[in-house]
């Protein structure tokens, strides 16, 4: 493709997802990469490749069916009309991005903060921990951590991949995300078959998940957040979490909000931690203006990510 073509595709795209959210039909196309992991991974389960090798397996056709089904489209298409080809394109990249869904489930839980109940249902559909016992401040703290999380594995991953690699980017991205989602875990069944997909997505947020932090500082500036205090608490505490790449976009949130995330976090009934990401000083019992600034601030990293990118897909066209 054309880097005119190449960085149109990429604005409209954007423009697409930040007008109309994510689509939410049966046949979108995570939901059929996801459909598709699970019957492979029953069918190689079946005939006993349930460990690493079985794994290796599950994502090679997981990532290839997923690039093939684009591809095999688009050859089709393109072979009737080339717009059809470069419609389809659009279509799947606007599918994939999710910048306006994540802001959406964020703006969800800040209408509902005056109904706990109501608010603790929003961010149930955020976080994998008990919301039952959450406060209106750890509702918030919850829902500024999934935020910010989002921000490099659902906003930043995918956007600069479709930037620098094209669609076959994307797509790799957003196959072995979905993997990591569905059998990423360190439990009996997938301690040994999901670790191609663990360790894939490990390195796919590896490099944005640093950059999101000098990112959020910038974001901060006209905002007139802390930018200063982004940069040095996401160098203090990015290690709090136990995943590799998390903690620096959490951390760097913390920051340049000024603010306490994290605190009591129960899963299963079982308490998991008490302790906060940020300093002792900073507040923890927080409320919807934290929220609202968390929000922008999400917002206005986002934006300037695009600019990023699309500076990236000029300099490599």
């Amino acid at each position: 493709m054309e880097p005119t073509g190449h960085i149109a595709l990429v604005l409209v795209a954007c423009v697409l997802d930040w007008l109309l959210g994510d689509p939410v039909y049966r046949l979108h196309p995570i939901r059929l990469i996801g459909a598709w992991s699970l019957r492979a991974e029953r069918l190689l389960f079946r005939r006993g490749w349930s460990g690493r090798g079985g794994g290796i397996l599950h994502w090679a056709l997981v990532v290839g069916v997923a690039l093939a089904g684009w591809l095999g489209v688009r050859f089709a298409l393109g072979w009737m009309h080339p717009w059809m080809a470069w419609v389809w394109d659009v279509y799947i990249a606007y599918s994939l991005l999710c910048m306006r869904d994540l802001l959406l489930h964020g703006e969800r839980v800040l209408a509902a903060l005056d109904d706990l109940p109501k608010a603790r249902a929003q961010v149930g559909m955020l976080v994998a921990r008990d919301t039952d016992r959450l406060d209106a401040g750890g509702v918030v703290r919850a829902t500024i951590e999934s935020l910010s999380e989002n921000l490099t594995d659902g906003v930043l991953t995918p956007l600069w991949a479709l930037c620098l690699f094209g669609l076959p980017g994307l797509i790799l991205v957003k196959a072995v995300s979905n993997l990591d989602s569905m059998v990423g875990y360190k439990n009996a069944r997938y301690a040994r078959f999901g670790w191609a997909a663990a360790r894939s997505d490990d390195v796919i947020h590896w490099i944005p998940a640093r950059l999101s932090v000098p990112l959020i500082a910038l974001a901060a500036i006209p905002l007139r957040l802390h930018p200063l205090l982004a940069l040095r608490a996401a160098w203090d505490d990015h290690a709090m979490l136990p995943s590799p790449n998390s903690g620096w976009s959490e951390a760097a949130c913390a920051g340049a909000l000024r603010v306490r995330l994290i605190g009591p976090i129960y899963s299963e009934g079982v308490l998991v931690t008490q302790c906060y990401m940020g300093h002792p000083d900073w507040p923890a019992d927080l409320d919807g203006g934290h929220l609202r600034r968390a929000l922008r601030l999400i917002g206005l990293a986002g934006v300037l990510a695009l600019v990023a990118g699309l500076g990236l897909a000029i300099g490599v066209g």
